[in-house]
């Protein structure tokens, strides 16, 4: 196993039916779940721990997937508002050493709840056409809500596995 793809790389199918985002959605719908019976009760030397050489903490990782998925999901927003809308990239690694992200887990999981919650209602909604309604992206090009959504559900759980690695160790 790679430990920086521990689920794989994100496949999208050629053709996203509203079957997988449904599938996508329970996924979200349920990860802050998974995410607290993982984080909850971990000391500070636990949140300290990394997957592999060089890579962010458990803490870091828990406050990064609260900072990505806020801007998947307004990029998710701005597609089905905008007509391809170019969007910025965000300097994940600046993110994650910010001030904020010494703040107790708890802030980001707070921050999961509300969104997962936003996203799964927005994608409940979704039409066959919404599918292939995009945005661009300032580095990775054009990104359909179809795929979008995928990657909302994929990078979550992809953390969550790099979190695991980590308190395995």
């Amino acid at each position: 196993m790679d430990v920086r793809y521990p689920i794989g790389k994100l496949q999208v199918p050629e053709k996203v039916t509203l079957e997988n985002i449904q599938e996508w959605l329970k996924e979200i719908e349920t990860y802050t779940i998974r995410l607290r019976e993982t984080v909850d009760s971990l000391s500070d030397e636990e949140l300290g721990r990394t997957y592999r050489e060089g890579s962010w903490t458990v803490r870091q990782l828990v406050h990064h997937i609260a900072d990505s998925q806020l801007n998947m999901y307004q990029r998710l927003k701005l597609a089905l508002t905008d007509e391809n809308p170019t969007v910025p990239a965000f300097d994940e690694e600046k993110w994650a050493i910010q001030p904020d992200t010494n703040l107790p887990v708890e802030s980001s999981i707070k921050m999961l709840e509300g969104i997962n919650e936003r996203i799964v209602s927005l994608g409940n909604s979704l039409t066959e056409e919404q599918l292939d309604r995009a945005f661009t992206h300032q580095i990775n090009g054009i990104i359909t809500v179809a795929t979008k959504v995928a990657k909302l559900a994929w990078h979550e759980e992809h953390h969550l596995a790099h979190i695991k690695i980590a308190l395995s160790k």
